[in-house]
């Protein structure tokens, strides 16, 4: 694949990431609302309305559905119900093992995997996918035609928004870990943790993070 579309590909990933984290949020947002009668934070990462386990279920939908070429809706829901299944199972456990902690427990529910994910939030990601084949994967090849026209302006957009997305998800993670250790009452060890402890410490953490739980 030559460099242009290797490039290409990359930015339509990363794009894909951005607005399914976002959308992912607003339906998160929505949700709680409904559910608990007010606003919650529902942000993945520190800065910004994101909630990448979405970005990352749209990037998965983009790369299985190009490649089975189908319009079949019913296809199209059985298939990405397992895509984001799996995504969700997978973003949780890696959460857990990296950090201790869950964003999500399905365990009160019937037909749920280790609490991880469930039919019914399995059935949620195949509405999404079919949606997603609806209005957003044919508006892709319009973004190949502004990446024609206008490639030098949107390489420089994409790339300020990818470095702050790089320290996004890296003092995200981070803070994250050192708030973990500061539960288990470790103390700082080095400049960095006490650089977290002072800016990020477990009440802007907790508020940020208001739907997260131990497991340790």
């Amino acid at each position: 694949m030559e460099k242009r579309k290797i490039l290409e590909e990359f930015m339509i990933l990363f794009w894909l990431f951005i607005l399914g984290s976002i959308i992912g949020y607003i339906f998160e947002m929505i949700v709680v609302l409904f559910q608990k009668g007010y606003f919650e934070s529902r942000q993945g990462l520190i800065y910004g309305p994101f909630t990448p386990v979405y970005g990352i279920g749209m990037v998965v939908y983009y790369l299985v559905l190009k490649s089975m070429d189908t319009r079949n809706k019913i296809e199209v829901f059985l298939v990405t119900m397992l895509l984001g299944g799996i995504t969700e199972y997978i973003c949780s456990f890696v959460q857990e093992k990296a950090f201790g902690t869950i964003s999500w427990d399905y365990s009160h529910l019937h037909f749920n995997l280790n609490g991880r994910t469930s039919l019914l939030h399995c059935t949620y990601w195949g509405i999404a996918g079919v949606l997603y084949m609806t209005f957003i994967s044919p508006r892709i090849a319009k973004f190949k035609n502004l990446f024609n026209i206008n490639q030098t302006s949107l390489k420089v957009v994409t790339s300020l928004v990818l470095v702050f997305m790089v320290f996004n998800i890296t003092i995200s993670c981070i803070a994250a870990e050192r708030q973990t250790e500061r539960r288990k009452n470790i103390e700082p060890t080095n400049r960095i943790d006490l650089f977290l402890d002072e800016y990020y410490p477990d009440e802007y953490m907790d508020r940020i993070f208001a739907n997260k739980k131990e497991t340790f």
